[in-house]
């Protein structure tokens, strides 16, 4: 309880620095919590794990898209390897500030485990059509450098924080909140981090594993769900009349 305080300082800062991670982190949360509950973990760690996962992002909350709001884009300008390299370190950067206010180990290691060791994909990708014409056919770049420190997670309660904070992000991209979309997105983000064996260490059974993908499906849909959409006017300046209010 007192770590999950809105008004923890390390937490106040978050929002003061980086609103939009602030708001990824509460919604990552929900997600996550629930998806813990499905499961008998330890739902109350996982949310406040997920509160401070991304805390590391307030040193430099431009170089992440979502404080960037659709704005310049810094990684345009940077090299693939060099933007790997500042979008890695957030998790270190995570790490070093929650022992500095003094969070508690069981938390560190959430934030220390939230990528486990994860590919920053889209910038190796990038590395590597850069550099096709110097690599010998069918050859890619060493992934390495692209990859996040780890470790893989260790606990039941890290993998969901790793798949919650995943699936967050990408369902803000789908513009059609379809249940099949959503299914098939998650689908794909745990599949994916299965064959990578991020989850190789967590203990999580494949029982387990689809029981947290459902419960994500249905915490991303009924936090996206559809509104009606009222009537605009019928002529300018008329005084808008008061909608009725949805069911």
């Amino acid at each position: 309880l007192e770590y999950g305080n809105p008004s923890h300082p390390l937490l106040l800062e978050l929002n003061r620095r980086a609103p939009a991670t602030y708001n990824h982190s509460i919604q990552t949360a929900a997600i996550a919590e629930a998806a813990a509950e499905a499961i008998g973990a330890r739902a109350s760690l996982i949310r406040v794990g997920a509160y401070f996962h991304d805390v590391g992002k307030m040193l430099q909350p431009e170089r992440f898209t979502e404080n960037q709001r659709g704005g310049y884009n810094v990684h345009d300008k940077l090299e693939p390897r060099m933007s790997a390299l500042v979008i890695v370190a957030h998790v270190k950067d995570g790490v070093d500030l929650a022992k500095r206010y003094h969070i508690p180990r069981q938390i560190v290691d959430l934030i220390e485990q939230h990528h486990g060791t994860m590919l920053a994909g889209f910038f190796y990708q990038k590395a590597n059509e850069a550099a096709k014409d110097e690599l010998p056919a069918g050859q890619q770049l060493d992934e390495a450098p692209f990859r996040y420190p780890g470790p893989i997670p260790q606990s039941k309660e890290a993998p969901i924080l790793l798949l919650a904070a995943a699936a967050e992000s990408a369902s803000r991209s789908l513009g059609d909140v379809a249940p099949g979309r959503i299914e098939n997105l998650v689908r794909q983000l745990v599949t994916a981090r299965l064959e990578d064996g991020q989850l190789n260490d967590s203990g999580l059974t494949l029982g387990e594993i689809r029981r947290v993908e459902t419960s994500m499906v249905t915490s991303i849909l009924a936090s996206r769900h559809n509104r009606v959409k009222y009537p605009a006017t019928a002529k300018a300046g008329d005084e808008a009349k008061e909608p009725k209010e949805e069911p």
